[in-house]
């Protein structure tokens, strides 16, 4: 079976087959590295919840840069079992983190690890399942999961655009002034700004954030000192800390990687619609095979000594943001994040990045992921199921971070599969589409007599069951039009009796069978030349008319009874 080949959106500079200069593809490669150094934060924060000393810590970021490095490269092959073969780098998420703390507390950094490559085993079992599972994830589900990927960095970018942190619980005014300039810069360079300076509107815009933080303060020589005082050279230590195994952590793990495969598979929806003008459907292929280049990276990354990971949304905003999703850029990504493994002097500029700098650059990154979401929702035709779906899922997943605590109080099973609100939202999504299925009919019958204005009729039907299968809606509509156009070419042709109407959905096709005791007609190729002087021109037109909206009409016949088929790709 052949692949169709995707058509590059015009909002693209270079599209995921596109091939940028070197000295662009680095410059952007260096760009998404900014953008993944922010999460250089968790394991910051887990090295010192769990009693470490900041030279672990370091040696955790090179681990890290090793290991994303790598998944981020594979996870932009294109042939081969492995790899989505989209821009779609990975990072050290926070999805990871309330598994990795209780492996810390219990076992010290080797148990993280440990149980790090072992989470990265489920989530390869995981992608050889997915192929199967199209029905759990549709357009609602996976839009949801999208928003919701946005919607959970609000609550780590919004304190650090306002300078508000434990030194600073309050609004910080040179943090704050310096986070608007930065994402005006951003934004100004992102919608008035043309070629080059679009591709590096947040490189630009952080430049620009690192000069106003050091003359307002914020970046002082303190922190240059921490380049000039790291070495310019050294070979990472991998697998100083060893690794162990805890089969009593291997629940919140586990849940930790479902979490990050589902998250992951929005982003991958992401990939695949922005990449193509034509985007229909989910292709559970190319999630798979990305599910399989992540769950090989957490292999690596506990085989190396990093936390978990999974795809970072921030980067896939980015490269909504500045139209350039050539995968090239994700092996230069890759490749220049484990080249600064080896450059500590590098490294420690993404160290130092200012605090409200971070915040301009995530708010920045999110909006993009936020409409993306909203895009694939309403991609298809909604009804009452899926408005519960996504409503339900939506509010209970903002109710973890509108009421903190919330679900402190579950039992350490249940705790670990509500840690998050894009756990939460995820975990509703996907429970409610398989509840809300329940009842709902593939196929679905409509009695209609020619003579008589059913056009209300067919709309409505058609409205119904569109909402009800998620169909697309223009499909919907290019059969309401081609029904509408039958039954007036019936009526012409002098049919008298009821024409029964059998629609028939799946996710790739929309059959309506038309039967009537009656003649088939001709499907004509062109139109009528003149509806004045030829009798036969309003027949000549409706059947015209039919044969443009469906994609395929045949007739059969039998007994005296016709039956039109309508076939409509979906």
């Amino acid at each position: 079976m052949m692949t169709r080949m995707a058509r590059k959106p015009s909002n693209l500079i270079y599209g995921i087959e596109d091939q940028p200069s070197l000295a662009t593809t680095l410059i952007l490669g260096l760009q998404h590295i900014f953008i993944l150094s922010i999460a250089f934060i968790f394991p910051v924060v887990i090295v010192g919840e769990i009693g470490g000393t900041p030279n672990d810590a370091q040696n955790l970021i090179c681990m890290a840069m090793l290991a994303t490095g790598f998944a981020t490269m594979i996870q932009s092959v294109n042939r081969g079992p492995i790899g989505s073969g989209y821009l779609c780098p990975l990072v050290n998420g926070p999805a990871f983190v309330p598994a990795s703390l209780l492996a810390g507390k219990a076992g010290g950094l080797a148990l993280i690890f440990g149980m790090t490559a072992f989470a990265g085993l489920f989530e390869v079992l995981f992608s050889r399942l997915v192929p199967r599972m199209r029905k759990f994830f549709p357009p609602e589900v996976t839009g949801t999961v999208v928003l919701m990927v946005g919607v959970e960095v609000i609550p780590i970018a919004i304190p650090k655009f306002f300078g508000v942190d434990q030194a600073h619980p309050a609004i910080h005014p040179l943090s704050l002034l310096v986070a608007v300039i930065t994402l005006m810069a951003m934004a100004a360079f992102n919608v008035w700004g043309r070629g080059k300076l679009r591709l590096y509107s947040l490189l630009i815009g952080m430049a620009i954030g690192y000069a106003v933080s050091f003359g307002c303060g914020l970046l002082s020589m303190e922190n240059i000192e921490v380049i000039t005082s790291s070495p310019p050279f050294r070979v990472p230590q991998v697998g100083r800390f060893g690794i162990s195994f805890d089969l009593a952590l291997a629940m919140p793990f586990l849940v930790a990687a479902l979490s990050s495969a589902l998250k992951t598979m929005g982003d991958l929806t992401t990939c695949q619609k922005i990449n193509d003008a034509d985007w229909k459907r989910i292709d559970m292929i190319s999630i798979s095979k990305g599910l399989l280049a992540c769950g090989a990276g957490n292999i690596a990354s506990g085989l190396l000594g990093a936390l978990g990971q999974s795809v970072s949304s921030s980067n896939i905003g980015l490269a909504i943001a500045t139209g350039a999703t050539s995968r090239r850029i994700g092996y230069a990504a890759g490749g220049l994040l484990m080249l600064l493994a080896f450059f500590p002097q590098l490294a420690a500029i993404f160290v130092i990045m200012p605090t409200p700098v971070m915040g301009a650059s995530l708010i920045f990154a999110v909006c993009f992921m936020i409409l993306a979401g909203i895009q694939i929702i309403t991609s298809r035709m909604i009804d009452a199921r899926k408005t519960f779906v996504i409503g339900f899922s939506m509010i209970f997943g903002l109710s973890f971070d509108f009421i903190p605590g919330l679900y402190a109080g579950l039992p350490p099973t249940w705790s670990s599969l509500f840690s998050s609100s894009l756990a939460v939202a995820t975990i509703c999504a996907v429970s409610l589409n398989l509840l809300f299925r329940l009842g709902v009919s593939k196929r679905a019958k409509l009695q209609l007599q020619p003579g008589v204005d059913s056009s209300q009729a067919i709309f409505e039907f058609m409205e119904k069951q569109g909402g009800a299968w998620g169909a697309r809606k223009e499909v919907i509509y290019n059969a309401i039009a081609a029904l509408n156009e039958m039954l007036e070419a019936a009526e012409i042709i002098g049919i008298k009796d009821k024409v029964e109407v059998d629609v028939q959905f799946d996710e790739f096709n929309l059959d309506a069978r038309a039967s009537y005791r009656g003649e088939p007609f001709e499907i004509p190729r062109m139109p009528p030349a003149s509806m004045a002087e030829d009798r036969t021109a309003p027949l000549h037109l409706a059947a015209y008319m039919i044969g443009r909206y469906a994609d395929r009409v045949a007739f059969s016949s039998k007994d005296g009874m016709t039956e039109l088929l309508l076939h409509f790709d979906h």
